[in-house]
């Protein structure tokens, strides 16, 4: 695998991040998972707070951004009610709208990775038909906790690892 190094993104990336979201929604929809982000999620406005806001991060290999990822260290409001039950009550990460343009083997484990790492107690949901992540998730070591519900009241599944 490349070598693809993890930094916070900047403004000036948000165009890049944009396009590789467009690609996620096309890949998501033509592997069965049409809804999850629809037509037009994550919105510019989203991204462009969340850099600002210094929680949205990019994968860099040669020179060039080939994913990018939300992460922050802080509780997640959707994640406090759960059909389920959390591995653990530990101060946790979390990652949201994890995406590569498929150039990097991998791309979305080292993101995993590097997340887990800041923090050793990690969240993270997707939705039922995303088979792809949920298949990446229980590849990198995360179990599944329940079910989660989202501010729009929508259903995801919910998974989290610990150290």
């Amino acid at each position: 695998m490349e070598t693809m190094q993890i930094r916070q993104a900047n403004i000036e990336d948000l165009p890049q991040l944009l396009a590789l979201y467009d690609h996620a929604r096309i890949f998501m929809a033509e592997h069965g998972n049409p809804v999850q982000w629809g037509k037009n999620y994550p919105p510019e406005e989203l991204v462009e707070g969340d850099i600002r806001n210094g929680n949205q991060y990019v994968g860099v290999a040669d020179e060039r951004i080939v994913a990018t990822f939300f992460y922050s260290p802080m509780e997640d409001p959707d994640y406090q009610v759960i059909e389920g039950a959390w591995l653990n009550e530990a101060p946790y990460g979390v990652v949201h709208r994890i995406t590569s343009d498929g150039t990097v083997k991998g791309a979305a484990s080292v993101c995993l990775t590097w997340a887990f790492g800041q923090c050793g107690n990690l969240k993270i949901d997707t939705h039922r038909d995303n088979v792809v992540m949920q298949n990446m998730l229980q590849k990198n070591g995360f179990q599944s906790c329940g079910i989660i519900h989202i501010q729009d009241g929508a259903e995801r599944l919910a998974y989290q690892k610990t150290k």
